[in-house]
Formats: C-alpha cells, structure tokens, sequence
C-alpha cells in the first residue's frame, strides 16, 4: 500500500468511525472529510466542490421535492378510504399499510411514503385496538423494499446508476432494478405480514409536540357547494373521509335553519356543515369532499409576488383585542388581512357558526393570511403562536397535474427522452408552478444535510479511485473469494454492503463500496453489473438498526421500539434478502 493509499483509506476509515459516533453530525463530518482530501493533497483545491455540481445531487433533491408535492395530492388517503372498511384484522391491515407503502416508495422516496401512511396506520391501529408498533416497523421496512424497485425509488439506486456511467461507461435506466426489487418486495411483503407478530407490543412513552396539539380538537365551518364530492351523499360518508376522526355538530341550512346532524341526514347544495375535530382529520374531511370552508372565498392578497398564504395555530393572549368579540364583529378580515379558519376551546364544545363564537382568553385558533405578514398580525392581535408547523387546513389540495407531471417524468426517464437530472429538475419546478408546492415548503423537505454529505462525500470517494487503493482493496476481496463461486462472490459484496450501511449512511455506502465492486468483479473476470446491484440492493436494506436509515428512525419514537428489536424482525428479513437477491442478480445480469 503506497503512502496516498494510505492516507485515502485513513480519511474514510476515520469518517466511518465518526459517523457511527454521530458527532458531529454527518454533513459536517463529510465537510471534514473533504477539508482533510484537501489538506493532504489527496483532492485538488478546484475540484474540492465538484460534487455540488454532480448529478446525483441535482436528481436526489428533485426526487424530494417530487415525493412531497405527491404526498400532499391526498390520494393515499383517498384509495385507502374504501379499502380500510373491508381490512378489520390486524394482519389484514399490515398487508394493506405494507403493500400501499411499497408501491409508493417505488416512485417516491421511501421516507416520504411512509411518511404519508404513518397517519394511517394510527388511525387503522385505533380502529382495531392494536398497538402502532405492529405497524410501524414492517412498514419502515417494507418501504426500503419497494424502494428498490424504481432508480428513484431511493438514493442507493440513484447513485449506483450514476457510478456505473461513470465506471462502466453507462447508467442504469429507470426500471432496470425492478425485476430485482419487484421480486424482494413481494417475498419480504408475505415475510412482514406473518413475522410482525414476533414484534413486542410496545405503547409510545412519549407523544412528540406536533402530536399534542393535533389532540386538541377544533371546530371550523363549511360549505357544501355544486362542486363538492359529499353533494347528495349523508353524514356518515363525510364523517367517513377523516376516518371518523372529523365529526359534523351541526348542520345550517341557507335559511339559517338548523338541522340535527343524523347520520343518514344528506348534505344538499348551500348546506353549512360546522365541524370538530384535529386540524389534520379537519383538512381531509374539507379536502377530500370539496367542501368551501368559511372564509375560503376572501383569500388575503399577496403583499408581494412571492408571498405565500398559510395557516397558523396561535392562543389568544390576556391583553387581545380579540376578547368579547367574534370574528364579524371585530372586522378580522378587513382590519388585519387574516381569515378565521377553526376555534378551539378548552373542555367546551362550541357549535356556533365560526363567525359568531364569542372568543375568550386561551382560545386556540387558526388564522390564514400571508406567511411573511402574519408575525406582525398575530403581535399586533396579542396571540402567541403555539408551534411553526405547516397546516394544510384551507389550502386547495391539487392532485392531477402533480400526478401527470410524475408519470410524465417517469416515462421520459424510462424511454431516456431526457437525462434523469434534467427530468426530475423539470418535475419539480413544474411542481411549484402548477401550485402543487410551495416554494417555502420545497426548502423545507429538500433534506440540505443530505445533500451537504454527498456534495462533500463525493470528491472524497474518489480518492479511492484514484490512488489506486479499490483496486488494493478489490485484489484483497478477490482472494478471498478466489475459491468461492459466483453466487458466493456476489453474496460476499451484498452482506458487505448490507452491514456497512448500518454505520456508514446508505448514500455513503454505495460511494465507497461501489468502486471496491466493480474492481472486485474485474479481477474475478466478471462483469459488474451483479455486483454494482448487490450493493445497492445491500444499501438500501438495513433492517438491523433504528440509525442507518430515515424510515427506521422515523417510527423508532412512535413505534415505541427499542435498538434490539429491529434485529429481531431485521435479522431473519436480511437473510431472506440475501438469499432470494442472488439468486434473481445472477439471473437478471449474468456475470460472464
């Protein structure tokens, strides 16, 4: 091993180890990484920040972005709305979670559809008197399977296909990792739906702030209009939209007459419909059945052209000119540009029309206007906002373009009418432009730390190349797989891959891991195209820990798990992973 050699596998080897420490966190410790390749001369000053420029990075952020215009179209909900009333089992409704993720996750990231069906899952837990946690993890690993299946589907394939341009001479194309994936997805799916039992039943200890407040119950009024998807239909089906977590007080007919909310009652054109419940099963209720809320017609004006409107959750404080007065009578909309959306009252129900409810001290409500406006409205109304977090509750959710701007995208990638980067940077300024995002929201799921790590983790990975030390490293694999077959070979680079990734950042893996694969397979005399799969097959399934991955962390906390029981549902799904992928690898892509 030669002195450079040395010093790029000292830098690596280093950052693994402060990556499994966690500090400091891994953007800065790729940062460091990258300062230390430059110090050392491994890294040339102008091509210190050459991955910022990379494709990778423009194709992750817009596959962020993508996922999340997505994710606010409602249409997991909408589809789940039917099913959910025919799943009454607990296994039942892990097949459905599970599957529904799997789909999702092959076009979105995997985060972001799990994201969308966490909700779901909770409230399909509640129904059935079970604990989340016999959801929650096979749905974190059921979306790391199905983002397999698609190049988008997660980072690891992303940027394996990307590698494999680079080393071999061409990418991957979008559905080259289906027949792979499509096959795990399906073993690891019937595996899930019989070996959650093996999970603890576990309740959360703690409830996360946004969960508090989203217990607090609102009332907020609205109308059913020509337009709306309830017109004709009761009560019940309404109620039915928020999964019964949005209940219907109150009905005013357009003569103010009221009428006592059955059931069976069916909504007709003008009808007001007063509602109760958690902002969240509020916005369904109003956006899957179309309703107009209160106030939805006097929408504030954009003080500037990139303003943007939104809503925000606030407590009326001692000193407001609010108290005593109801929305009308204090002139809200037309004194300070902002719309009453809900009120909130503590131990009281409040079945006024919203207009009129008298408020008091300590009410909670929602007020709508302008984003950059509202600090200055709510200071001047003396309410203390209760938590910067987006509400959905007055927004228009828009699901046709976002949906014909993926599939069109999809489609340009799978006939290559456009490089990857290009479509998915399209995909999601078309996004922002139809209004199915906004741009603050864009800077917010747009994961920088992420996108910091692999700008700064590129340049450093290279270095292995480049001194030579992958193909050391390749030389020493190839020993000892020298007497092994292929299938041995292929399984070798696989379970490497699959326990890195645990302490390294799947994304981190395949850079380091990749260029090792390729010169593995060449000194074996085999082609890479196996090899460079099982490692993004490997990187992307860590079922051993809560830290590899997002999607573990996400439902660590909600799921009420400890570190050690991933292992156990983990354990047994990896080797199954490893023993259904090599077969299907070798068959796919023939080695010789």
């Amino acid at each position: 091993m030669t002195f450079d050699q040395g010093l790029a596998c000292g830098i690596i080897l280093v950052t693994m180890v402060l990556f499994v420490w966690g500090r400091p966190r891994y953007d800065i410790v790729a940062c460091l990484s990258l300062l230390a390749a430059v110090a050392v001369g491994l890294v040339k000053p102008e091509d210190a920040f050459s991955g910022f420029s990379d494709d990778i990075v423009i194709i992750v952020a817009g596959a962020l972005v993508v996922s999340g215009a997505i994710a606010q179209t409602g249409i997991a909900e909408l589809a789940l709305q039917r099913i959910s009333r025919h799943v009454g089992t607990v296994q039942a409704q892990v097949f459905v979670l599970v599957a529904t993720v799997i789909l999702l996750s092959a076009f979105v990231k995997n985060v972001g559809a799990l994201a969308i069906m966490v909700p779901i899952a909770f409230q399909m837990a509640k129904r059935a008197g079970a604990s989340p946690s016999c959801y929650l993890m096979p749905m974190s690993f059921g979306a790391l399977l199905g983002g397999l299946m698609t190049q988008v589907g997660t980072s690891p394939n992303i940027i394996v296909s990307r590698l494999r341009g680079e080393l071999v001479g061409a990418p991957f194309s979008m559905f080259d990792f289906t027949p792979v994936g499509a096959a795990l997805a399906a073993v690891g799916l019937l595996f899930l739906v019989v070996a959650y039992r093996i999970l603890p039943v576990r309740a959360r200890s703690t409830a996360s702030l946004d969960e508090a407040l989203a217990a607090k119950k609102y009332v907020t009024e609205a109308e059913v209009t020509e337009t709306s998807a309830v017109l004709g239909k009761t009560i019940a089906d309404l109620q039915d939209l928020a999964h019964g977590e949005a209940k219907v007080i109150a009905i005013l007919k357009p003569d103010d007459k009221r009428v006592v909310p059955l059931p069976d009652a069916v909504l007709e054109r003008g009808d007001t419909v007063i509602l109760e419940g958690a902002p969240q099963a509020l916005e369904q209720a109003v956006a899957l059945g179309k309703l107009t809320l209160e106030s939805g017609h006097r929408v504030p004006e954009a003080a500037a052209p990139q303003a943007e409107v939104g809503s925000i959750e606030a407590v009326i404080g001692d000193n407001s000119p609010l108290i005593g007065l109801s929305a009308q009578a204090s002139d809200l909309f037309a004194r300070f540009r902002v719309n009453l959306l809900a009120v909130s009252r503590s131990g009281q129900r409040l079945t006024e029309r919203l207009g009129t409810i008298s408020l008091q001290f300590g009410d909670v409500i929602v007020l709508q206007g302008n984003l950059g406006e509202l600090p200055e409205r709510l200071k001047a109304l003396d309410c203390l906002p209760l938590a910067e977090r987006t509400l959905q509750l007055g927004r228009a959710r828009r699901a046709v373009l976002p949906l014909l701007i993926l599939v069109v995208a999809m489609a340009m990638t799978a006939f290559k009418v456009a490089p990857v980067p290009v479509v998915f940077f399209g995909a999601a300024v078309l996004m922002v432009l139809c209004r199915a995002i906004t741009l603050r929201q864009i800077y917010q799921l747009v994961e920088w730390p992420i996108i910091i790590m692999l700008a700064a983790l590129i340049p450093v990975s290279e270095t292995l190349s480049t001194t030579g030390a992958t193909d050391l490293m390749a030389a020493w694999l190839s020993h000892v797989a020298a007497g092994l077959p292929a299938y041995g070979a292929v399984a070798l680079i696989l379970a490497a891959a699959m326990l890195v990734t645990p302490f390294l950042n799947n994304a981190a893996t395949v850079l380091v891991m990749a260029p090792i694969a390729v010169g593995f397979s060449q000194a074996l005399g085999y082609k890479p195209d196996a090899f460079l799969m099982a490692v993004a097959i490997g990187a992307g399934c860590d079922f051993l820990t809560p830290i590899g991955h997002q999607c573990n962390t996400l439902v660590l906390g909600p799921g009420g798990y400890r570190f050690g029981d991933y292992a156990r549902l983990g354990a047994p799904l990896s080797l199954l992973v490893i023993l259904v992928a090599v077969p299907m690898l070798l068959l796919v892509w023939p080695v010789r």
